[in-house]
């Protein structure tokens, strides 16, 4: 199942063309992920809190395909590809008015208090 995260492009996150940021897409995606774990109920802070556990991107491969400008309304598509106890990779895209700008493929990982991988929580490996 496909999560869906609406935002607006700020003048802060464009250069001085007024396009946005190359950076700033993996920042969007970020902001996507962790809204798409908190609708299935994960709560990274308390995650935290409880048992030290934070998650940390192990791999990322971004395709940039058009540009994003100052005050687009832009969505990000978020939805998991594969998953194993120990990563998650999820399929991530921004969009405007249903076109493609920007897709990413996300390889995610637990690691505890310790930096040592961990399992990841069974809510994220859940069927959606």
């Amino acid at each position: 199942m496909t999560h869906r995260f609406a935002l607006r492009v700020y003048y802060e996150d464009t250069d001085l063309a007024g396009i946005v940021y190359y950076a700033n897409y993996l920042r969007f995606i970020e902001r996507a992920r962790t809204e798409w774990a908190r609708a299935r109920g994960v709560d990274q802070l308390r995650l935290h809190r409880e048992s030290g556990l934070v998650f940390a991107v192990r791999q990322i491969e971004a395709d940039y395909l058009r540009p994003a400008r100052f005050d687009d309304r832009l969505e990000v598509a978020t939805a998991p590809a594969e998953a194993t106890t120990a990563r998650l990779v999820l399929l991530q895209e921004v969009l405007r008015d249903g076109e493609v700008l920007f897709r990413a493929r996300v390889t995610l990982v637990a690691l505890g208090s310790d930096g040592r991988p961990r399992r990841l929580p069974a809510d994220l490996l859940a069927p959606s």
